[in-house]
């Protein structure tokens, strides 16, 4: 099924007004996010009346309906700014909703599409204290209730984005004890976070990223009715999880292109005004190699970005171009951000410049929807499977 997205022009209003939004805006704010470690509530209120919450909601339910494509360019404009004000609303256009447009019934969407496009906040709850990527481990689980149509819930979600904010959660949970056929064991729910016997641990201190918030989502005999079960069906949950994580990583990969550019562009202003043997280290050849192998980077994950969002766009599977993308955009923005610090030197290991805080932002990008190690592991299983195919 293609997405056709927003009105191209008005899209392109949509984006400049944004560009300046984070520029004269979002980033003279940043230091007060660093300072507090958290967004201020007017800016938060600011984000849902752009309607940043609801990007991929289709406009009947409230949203703005932006295809991939254009979610996708909406994710890099922000990124320009700090990460935590993409952290904010990303999982509610990209993972959350993406869930509940591939497996959510009708009654689903009706009911949460408005919400999350007016701005309540979503969770994504899939990792656990002894499983990520390792679906089989999952030990979370939702048992029918023996009193009703329901279910109860049991378990820890770890490392959960915007728990401490989150009004609604997608929690995966072990449906069935054996794993076969293959991740038919993990089911997907829609609780709400105030439900009696959800808990969420303090926020977790991080390397970096100042301003968003991960913690644990603690299950207690939580009861939820029947018709939270995603889809109405047992054993869809890992599936869903991972169309959506399709989304995520395009995210992420988007993401990364863009804190690249603000990177590079910091570098580009630092290596002309810094002077070294009497001339702006601008002119020095190996910083200009630094420079330019970074203008190419950025530009390889821009084009990156383009083909696979136009792709999803086109209804097309794109497990592993997604995958493929979100691989090389966040290790490229490790390598330009390790760049931007050397073209600072000394200046570069302060905390009272902008390329140390650079540096360390960048680094979870490489880990979270998926490392690149397990990426690189589905690249190849989905390449070998192909070959296998055409004999």
């Amino acid at each position: 099924m293609t997405q056709q997205g927003m009105d191209p022009e008005l899209f392109e209003q949509f984006i400049d007004q944004l560009d300046r939004y984070v520029r004269e805006r979002l980033i003279p704010a940043e230091a007060d996010v660093i300072a507090n470690d958290r967004i201020p509530d007017e800016i938060v209120a600011e984000m849902k009346e752009m309607g940043l919450f609801g990007l991929t909601v289709p406009e009947e339910f409230g949203g703005a309906g932006l295809s991939t494509s254009q979610y996708a360019r909406t994710v890099r404009a922000m990124a320009y700014a700090a990460p935590a004000y993409r952290s904010i609303f990303s999982i509610n256009v990209g993972m959350f909703n993406s869930a509940i447009k591939n497996g959510g019934t009708d009654a689903q969407k009706a009911e949460w599409w408005p919400r999350i496009a007016a701005g309540e906040i979503a969770c994504f709850g899939l990792t656990e204290p002894g499983s990520g990527s390792d679906s089989a481990a999952m030990a979370t689980t939702a048992r029918p209730d023996p009193d009703g149509n329901g279910w109860i819930l049991n378990g820890t979600k770890r490392y959960i984005t915007n728990a401490p904010h989150a009004s609604v959660g997608l929690i995966m949970a072990r449906t069935e004890k054996d794993a076969l056929p293959k991740n038919a064991h993990v089911s997907a729910f829609i609780v709400p976070m105030d439900t009696p016997g959800v808990s969420v641990g303090s926020p977790d201190k991080k390397m970096g990223q100042s301003g968003s918030h991960i913690a644990d989502i603690m299950l207690d005999d939580v009861h939820v009715p029947g018709d939270a079960l995603l889809g109405g069906e047992t054993g869809k949950g890992f599936v869903f999880a991972m169309k959506s994580l399709d989304n995520g990583r395009i995210s992420v990969g988007a993401a990364s292109t863009g804190y690249a550019r603000r990177a590079l562009d910091s570098a580009l202003r630092y290596a002309n005004e810094r002077k070294a043997f009497g001339e702006p280290i601008a002119n020095f050849q190996l910083i200009q190699q630094m420079l330019a192998e970074s203008e190419t980077e950025i530009y390889a994950a821009e084009c990156m970005m383009t083909d696979v969002s136009a792709r999803v766009d086109r209804g097309e599977n794109t497990i592993r171009q997604a995958a493929a993308f979100k691989v090389f955009a966040s290790e490229m923005c490790g390598r330009v951000v390790d760049r931007v610090v050397q073209i600072y030197g000394g200046a570069g290991y302060l905390a009272e410049y902008d390329a140390e805080r650079f540096f360390r932002d960048a680094r979870i990008y490489r880990i979270y929807e998926g490392t690149t190690q397990i990426l690189q592991l589905q690249i190849a299983k989905h390449m070998l499977r192909e070959f296998a195919a055409r004999g």
